[in-house]
């Protein structure tokens, strides 16, 4: 039984190992492209081209964010006329919901997914995304944030929104420098 378990182990480890995406892209192909983990990039909307290699980069599974007035349904095809898995989690800030993150993390925990894609149009929700799924991990609100900016947070509604979803405080209001006499 032990034997059976290590070999199921090692087999996991390998194909993690052997399967491989690109540390860089040219922005104007995927902006905002960033590798967060190993078998896990966060990005901006693909362009239809890199969209079309996206098997052919490695990825096995893209989860993209975007909503229907975005034309994210129109994605479907292309990437599962590669054979990857295609995830949709339609979001804005008004509407990201602990819903939305837990079907994003139920993604990245599967180890079958991976290599995974992660995008939206700018990666902006994709950071937010990634901040919650973070902070549900145990870091720190700080380490959740600082991670959810390498992944492309970036507008105070989103993260007012990671919050309201996390239950955590609103981050404290920047003091302005006081006036010269």
């Amino acid at each position: 039984m032990k034997v059976a378990i290590l070999m199921a182990v090692a087999l996991f480890l390998s194909s993690t190992v052997l399967a491989e995406v690109p540390e860089t892209v040219e922005p104007a192909q995927i902006p905002a492209y960033r590798l967060v983990r190993p078998d896990v990039a966060t990005a901006g909307q693909p362009s239809p081209e890199a969209l079309a290699r996206l098997g052919k980069m490695g990825f096995k599974t893209v989860v993209n964010l975007r909503t229907e007035k975005e034309g994210a349904a129109e994605e479907r095809p292309l990437v599962e006329s590669q054979g990857l898995r295609y995830v949709w989690v339609p979001m804005t800030a008004e509407t990201f919901s602990l819903a939305d993150v837990e079907a994003v993390e139920k993604v990245v925990d599967d180890p079958s997914a991976g290599p995974i894609l992660i995008h939206c149009a700018s990666s902006n929700r994709v950071g937010a995304t990634w901040m919650a799924i973070q902070a549900r991990k145990g870091k720190s609100l700080d380490a959740a944030e600082a991670a959810g900016r390498e992944a492309g947070l970036h507008s105070p509604q989103m993260e007012a929104a990671v919050r309201r979803v996390l239950g955590a405080p609103a981050p404290p209001a920047a003091v302005p420098p006081p006036a010269k006499p």
